[in-house]
């Protein structure tokens, strides 16, 4: 795990409502790859139990670490960690 991966892990567990942040992402398609940077308030974080990979077994429990954005216009958002995905407070 590199340095920006744990110290983002460790962001991620003290967020609270209320807290400013920006998070980083690298988004990858086929060949391309760029950054895209969103900033605002935490509205609550939380663990989402997905089915992405259930057809290999039904007993595969599969979950994502989640943050709702509220944005600066009043707009929500939701991101969802991994380990292209960098925390920082704003």
């Amino acid at each position: 795990m590199t340095t920006a991966t744990s110290q983002s892990r460790e962001l991620f567990d003290e967020l609270k409502p209320g807290d400013r942040i920006e998070v980083e992402h690298t988004v990858t398609v086929g060949q391309d790859s760029w950054t895209a940077t969103t900033a605002g308030s935490v509205v609550r974080t939380e663990r989402r139990r997905h089915g992405l990979h259930t057809r290999r077994s039904r007993d595969d429990k599969v979950f994502s670490d989640v943050i709702l954005l509220e944005l600066a216009d009043g707009e929500l958002t939701t991101v969802t960690m991994d380990e292209f995905t960098v925390l920082r407070h704003a």
